[in-house]
C-alpha cells in the first residue's frame, strides 16, 4: 500500500517536472521524513512549479510568499487588528497558516523576517500577543533561494540553515526534457488540472510508516562513523550535530521506503548524505572542497 501511494506521487509529479526524477525523489524523501526543504538554484528552473505540483498531488492547502527586502514578520505570521465594533483585537492569520508553504527567494528578506519563518518551522507554532497558535498538520516548508552571490540577498546563517532537513538543486533540463517543455502544454496550466492522489491524512500515515522502518545496529554504527568523521577528520570547521544525525537517519528511512524496502541499507544513507549535510558543513581545506563527499564515503568502512 505504501509503495503504491509513493509510486502514484512520483508518477504524477514526474509528468509535470520533466526529466528531474532525482530532485523529485529527494523532495519527496524530505517530506516523508517530516523535514523542510531548501532549494537553491538559479531562477526559472522549476522550483516554484515543483512546490505547486507537490501541493496539488498531495491534496495539501498551499500558500506562496514572495520574500522581499521590506517584508515584515507580520506579513508571514499575521497581525492583530483592533475591531471597533467588538472593542477588541482580532487576529488575522498570515500565509504561514497552511499545510505547504512556498517561501520564495527567502534570502531576499531581512534576517529578522527570515528568523520569523524559521522559528515557526522549528516550533510548528507561532505566538501572537502572548497567545500560542498551532500551525497546520502536516506542515511542510519549501524555501527557495538564489545563489548567494546574486545582488540583494541576505545569506542564511548556519544556525538557520540547520532547520532545513535537506538542500537540493534542480538544475537545467537536458535537451530532450527541454524540447518537451518547449513543445508541450504550459506547466502552470497542467498543474491547475491536477487531482490529488492521496489525502493529507494518508500523507501522515505514510510519514508514520516511514518512521517505523527497521534500522540495524550495524547501520547505526555506520551512521555514527559518519558523524565522528566530520568531527575528527579536521576537514570541516565543525562536525555534524546530533540533530543532523537524526535527520540523516530519517531521510535514509524515507529513501529506503521509496525504493520499496522495509529496512535501511548503507546505500540509502549514501544516497541522501550530500543533500542532508552539505548545508551544515563548511570545508576548511580548498583541496577537499569538491571531493569531500567521495573522500568521506571511501574513508568509512561499509558494514
Amino acid at each position: 500500500m505504501i509503495h503504491n501511494d509513493i509510486s502514484a506521487i512520483l508518477h504524477q509529479t514526474n509528468q509535470i517536472i520533466i526529466g528531474k526524477q532525482q530532485p523529485i525523489k529527494l523532495a519527496l524523501t524530505c517530506l516523508l521524513a517530516k523535514g523542510h526543504l531548501l532549494i537553491e538554484d538559479v531562477p526559472g528552473v522549476g522550483k516554484t512549479t515543483l512546490a505547486h505540483t507537490l501541493a496539488a498531488t498531495l491534496g495539501l492547502t498551499f500558500q506562496r510568499i514572495q520574500f522581499t527586502s521590506d517584508m515584515l514578520p507580520a506579513d508571514i505570521i499575521g497581525v492583530s487588528i483592533f475591531n471597533r465594533d467588538k472593542a477588541e483585537f482580532t487576529f488575522h492569520p498570515g500565509p504561514i497558516f497552511t499545510q505547504l508553504i512556498l517561501a520564495d527567494e527567502v534570502n531576499r528578506a531581512s534576517p529578522r523576517t527570515q528568523s520569523a519563518l524559521l522559528e515557526a518551522m522549528e516550533e510548528q507554532q507561532v505566538t501572537i500577543d502572548n497567545q500560542t497558535l498551532d500551525l497546520s498538520t502536516p506542515f511542510f516548508v519549501i524555501a527557495t533561494q538564489n545563489p548567494s552571490h546574486q545582488l540583494g540577498t541576505f545569506e542564511l546563517p548556519e544556525s538557520q540553515l540547520d532547520r532545513f532537513l535537506m538542500r537540493i538543486e534542480i538544475g537545467y533540463p537536458d535537451a530532450e526534457a527541454e524540447r518537451a517543455l518547449l513543445s508541450g502544454e504550459n506547466r502552470r496550466d497542467l498543474v491547475k488540472k491536477l487531482q490529488a492522489v492521496i489525502t493529507p491524512q494518508q500523507l501522515l500515515d505514510l510519514q508514520h510508516q516511514v518512521s517505523t522502518i527497521t534500522v540495524s545496529s550495524a547501520l547505526l554504527d555506520y551512521l555514527q562513523s559518519i558523524l565522528r568523521y566530520t568531527r575528527e577528520s579536521g576537514h570541516f570547521q565543525h562536525g555534524l550535530s546530533p540533530r543532523a544525525g537524526l535527520g540523516l537517519l530519517s531521510a535514509a528511512k524515507a529513501w529506503a521506503s521509496i525504493d520499496g524496502r522495509g529496512h535501511v541499507v548503507p546505500e540509502d544513507v549514501q544516497a541522501v548524505l550530500a543533500n542532508v549535510v552539505s548545508h551544515r558543513l563548511v570545508v576548511k581545506d580548498e583541496a577537499h572542497r569538491h571531493n569531500w563527499l567521495e573522500t568521506m564515503i571511501q574513508a568509512i568502512p561499509v558494514p
